[in-house]
């Protein structure tokens, strides 16, 4: 490999908007994230699944099992 053509490796501070903040490594010597692990809906157990008009019900009548009566 060529010498110095690869970018500085370094230790970089993650900060993101709720607070969080953590050391990592990157070739920045800094990031800002607007979201995290910590503060994402999905990974903190606040997400809601919303049916919109109805389209899981409107599915399964269209392709769901019919009923033998």
């Amino acid at each position: 490999m060529k010498p110095d053509i690869h970018p500085k490796y370094m230790k970089t501070n993650v900060h993101c908007a709720c607070g969080e903040t953590w050391e990592t490594r990157s070739t920045k010597s800094e990031i800002r994230l607007e979201i995290c692990s910590n503060c994402h809906p999905f990974f903190t157990g606040k997400q809601k699944l919303i049916d919109t008009a109805g389209r899981v019900e409107r599915f399964n009548r269209k392709y769901g099992r019919k009923t033998e009566a």
